[in-house]
């Protein structure tokens, strides 16, 4: 699995159409009327990668597996969510179970499709999201400190820890800062990781724009942009309604279609790489005759990790990795190659997983 990307926005900003197009599907209704989406819809999609394709091609590959993401299309979040209103609690639990978060920013003018709050501004339309994330993000922590006050009078030390954190991260949510932008020191991380905070997801804006501004976003966007600078937050400009007409294209008719309104890449493209960016992602490989087939890993991970990704077996019975370059692989056309070549690399556990690497985890297991 790559990664479980929440799709995120007030109603009517194009949520629903961007969801459809990146899935490919037509499972969450795109209306004109608020929270016409009332359950998240859920669209899995592969993660295109030549990398893929040109090793499954070289092993005369009989499957090619690529790794996949989860979307998530949320209900529309209106100002008081945090405090149930609308279809905040809904919004706020599904929320949770995602990895980051794509929050899509209303930049058309559109007298056709209503806006909640009856104004197209974009900055406004982030700012009352964000607000809501952070009252949600107190109100929990508060709800659970009432729940710790036993447990420290009987001298458990961990709820002293966790009480200790809980005051310190609402003293920062306080100060209307995300706390993904909190410095937690390192006897808390353990305990912090646990709360699965809200604001502590990773996030970037997704610019809705006509197709006419696909290339070169508006005035509107780029307000947003300006925005995302001041935050250190990713930035994308994409056309919900341009994604739908190419979600029904064959490959090449989307490259004449994007080359002609002056775009190199699909947004589905642009997404997916903003997502690993922002989780630190990367990607290796297996690779044989029977199938070559992507894992995606954190940026870091030790080979012994890498390896439960496949099998949690692996990881406990983990011996070595057999490993080559990508460039290594097609560069001697497959893995004998490689092996003849002196390019397989027998790596231990202390070894940490490149982005490209093609792998064998040897095993006891």
């Amino acid at each position: 699995m790559g990664f479980k990307c929440g799709i995120v926005g007030l109603p009517n900003v194009g949520k629903s159409t961007l969801f459809n197009a990146l899935t490919q599907t037509a499972n969450a209704e795109a209306n004109n009327y608020p929270f016409c989406t009332i359950e998240p819809n859920i669209g899995e999609v592969s993660v295109p990668d030549e990398r893929l394709l040109n090793l499954s091609k070289i092993s005369n590959s009989i499957n090619t597996i690529p790794t996949k993401l989860n979307f998530v299309d949320i209900a529309g979040l209106v100002e008081g969510a945090s405090k149930g209103e609308g279809l905040g609690n809904k919004f706020l639990s599904n929320i949770r179970d995602t990895d980051a978060i794509a929050h899509v920013v209303r930049c058309f003018e559109n007298d056709n499709i209503t806006h909640v709050n009856n104004k197209i501004d974009p900055i406004s339309d982030i700012q009352s999201i964000e607000t809501e994330l952070l009252l949600a993000d107190i109100q929990n922590l508060e709800n659970r400190k009432n729940g710790l006050e036993r447990k420290i009078k009987g001298n458990d030390d961990l709820a002293k820890l966790t009480y200790e954190l809980i005051d310190k991260t609402i003293f920062f949510l306080d100060s209307g800062k995300p706390v993904r932008e909190f410095n937690v020191d390192d006897k808390y991380k353990k305990v912090y990781a646990e709360l699965n905070l809200l604001t502590s997801k990773p996030i970037f804006y997704i610019c809705n724009v006509e197709e006419f501004d696909a290339a070169s976003g508006n005035a509107l966007s780029k307000k947003v942009q300006d925005y995302a600078i001041k935050s250190n937050t990713p930035c994308l400009t994409i056309s919900a309604s341009t994604e739908s007409e190419l979600s029904i294209l064959t490959e090449l008719e989307k490259y004449e279609y994007l080359k002609s309104i002056g775009l190199n890449e699909t947004g589905l493209t642009k997404v997916i790489k903003t997502g690993y960016y922002i989780l630190d992602l990367i990607t290796y490989f297996t690779s044989g005759r029977k199938e070559t087939r992507a894992w995606t890993v954190k940026r870091n991970t030790f080979a012994p990790k890498a390896a439960s990704v496949i099998h949690t077996d692996f990881e406990r019975g983990f011996i070595r990795a057999e490993t080559i370059s990508y460039d290594d692989f097609c560069k001697n056309n497959g893995e004998q190659g490689s092996k003849e070549a002196g390019k397989m690399r027998l790596e231990g556990k202390e070894y940490i997983v490149q982005d490209g690497d093609i792998m064998h985890f040897r095993s006891n297991n």
